[in-house]
């Protein structure tokens, strides 16, 4: 089907390394140009060996799961007729111990806010549909294991 890339960039920068003292701050680089600092997350790895103002692998693990779900959620508003002002999504991930004692991110709560403006309106109904239909078309949510739940709102702009 397609593939994507990412290339990631790291260096030691002069440090000792061995003394597990060395910055996690590092690079990815993405096929159209972008370029985003990263670092691990200062709750894993403590500044000032982490970068709290650089993205680290949780958050870019969450707003994948957001990204694509709000991707799909336009699209098929779009197709039925709904016209989308904005969506602003505040999603979470809950990091807790699997059974074997391990990390992982066991639940995304997706928590959007979509104003709708025009006509047609969609009543609840038509919302809950919209969310579900993203949630079981988003690439990301079927790739991983994680709960993802949506719990959020939506109002609309009469024109």
């Amino acid at each position: 089907m397609s593939t994507h890339s990412a290339t990631i960039e790291w260096s030691r920068q002069g440090s000792k390394f061995t003394d597990n003292k060395y910055s996690r701050e590092h690079l990815w680089r993405f096929d159209g140009g972008a370029v985003v600092p990263a670092s691990s997350s200062p709750e894993v790895v403590r500044v000032p060996l982490s970068n709290p103002a650089h993205v680290d692998p949780e958050e870019a693990f969450v707003a994948s799961v957001a990204s694509c779900h709000m991707l799909w959620f336009l699209g098929l508003a779009a197709a039925r007729g709904f016209t989308v002002e904005c969506y602003t999504d505040t999603a979470r991930g809950l990091m807790e111990k699997n059974a074997a004692g391990k990390a992982w991110i066991a639940r995304v709560v997706l928590h959007p806010e979509v104003v709708f403006a025009g006509d047609p309106a969609p009543d609840d109904a038509a919302v809950a549909r919209l969310h579900h239909a993203a949630h079981d078309a988003c690439f990301i949510a079927n790739s991983i294991r994680s709960e993802v739940a949506v719990e959020g709102s939506w109002r609309h702009q009469p024109t």
